[in-house]
């Protein structure tokens, strides 16, 4: 007979993971094993020392490991939950096996200098850091045990590091836009194109549904309002749509039901896009870089060979500014908080907002490639 599945367990990553409730207690924490007679049995043993512990009322150990795995269970609904559980996971080697009080910047360290001998850049640390705080913290004020205590006295004092090796914005130029987006698979290429001409970021591009479209019938056109909940800054985000962004637009209508931008894996059924950033993104801009330099006879600039998804914001924000687009303009247009955008607009606003969009297409021919390049060329 197979091995039955007990009450409590839950398999992700491979993993089974513990999901139950004690004498009202939240148990969240991973078994450390795939196999579930052994996922079973340690099971078994949690909920027997648990058990004693309120028997006899002593402290029960905790491991960040645990603390871990709870906040995951808890804020899985965060815009960021993915990126935290990243982190997460690379920290488990380092600190998944430590005691919540043993948990502080010296305990960090061994982690942290890994991932500099790794290059990683300092603001990737300073995230994951953040994390391990926000954790700490909430082990600290938040959670507590059956006798009422919280699972950690204190929280310690988590420090961030100065950023000073941050990479500098790389703003596209036309030539090199029109090499990059013909290497990109056409979701991508559209993606891209609607990015580059908005000052959208990448979620905000991957998550645009079309029941964030609202349509203004006296200016012939549409925006998208993304809610709060979806934007970085947790404002509602306008996306005014110059020319080149509304042919994007049509060009994606009545692909998919819910989401904007969708592509079809294989031969399966059409799906949203979960990120711009990965492997196709990284494969399309070697190539545009090789591209290049046979036509050029000397190496792309070092920011066009690393060309990040992001950049395609600075990209536009530079245009704007090329095209002497007023400062606040250029803040509305980029979705930055000012305080001057809200629910209510007036048609003499947004009919300023799409002129402004569109100067980005007026500086020469190459402004406004519409949607030819959503087609690499056979051959």
């Amino acid at each position: 007979m197979g091995i039955q599945r007990k009450s409590g367990l839950t398999k992700r990553g491979g993993f089974w993971h513990i999901d139950k409730t004690l004498h009202g207690e939240p148990l969240y924490e991973s078994t450390g094993t795939r196999n579930l007679r052994q996922a079973q049995e340690y099971l078994a043993k949690r909920v027997t020392e648990i058990r004693m512990i309120g028997l006899v009322g002593s402290c029960e150990v905790r491991l960040f490991r645990n603390a871990a795995a709870r906040f995951l269970q808890e804020y899985q609904h965060n815009k960021r939950i993915q990126d935290d559980a990243l982190h997460l996971k690379l920290l488990d080697g380092y600190i998944g096996d430590l005691e919540l009080k043993q948990v502080h910047m010296g305990s960090l360290q061994a982690f942290i200098a890994q991932r500099r001998r790794d290059g990683v850049k300092t603001k990737t640390i300073n995230a994951a850091l953040a994390v391990v705080r926000r954790v700490m913290n909430l082990a600290a004020s938040e959670w507590m045990d059956r006798q009422g205590n919280t699972w950690l006295e204190t929280a310690p004092r988590i420090k961030l590091f100065p950023v000073r090796d941050a990479r500098s914005p790389y703003p596209l130029t036309r030539e090199e836009q029109g090499l990059l987006f013909q290497e990109l698979p056409d979701h991508l290429a559209r993606m891209a194109l609607f990015k580059v001409n908005t000052g959208t970021r990448e979620q905000e591009v991957c998550g645009l549904q079309w029941g964030y479209e609202v349509t203004v019938p006296e200016l012939d056109t549409s925006v998208f309002l993304i809610p709060g909940d979806h934007v970085k800054n947790g404002e509602e985000r306008l996306v005014v749509l110059n020319r080149v962004a509304k042919s994007v637009i049509e060009s994606a209508r009545g692909m998919h039901t819910q989401y904007v931008f969708a592509y079809a894996p294989g031969k399966g059924h059409l799906r949203p896009v979960s990120r711009m950033n990965n492997t196709a993104w990284k494969a399309a801009r070697k190539r545009a870089a090789e591209n290049w330099g046979r036509q050029h006879g000397e190496p792309a600039a070092p920011g066009f060979r690393k060309i990040r998804v992001h950049d395609l914001k600075h990209t536009f924000g530079r245009r704007l500014r090329a095209a002497g687009v007023s400062f606040e303009d250029r803040q509305d247009l980029l979705g930055h908080r000012s305080g001057r955008i809200t629910t209510h607009y007036s048609r003499a606003e947004l009919s300023n907002l799409i002129k402004a969009a569109d100067r980005v297409c007026e500086t020469d021919a190459l402004l406004c490639p519409e949607t030819t390049w959503l087609r690499r060329r056979g051959g």
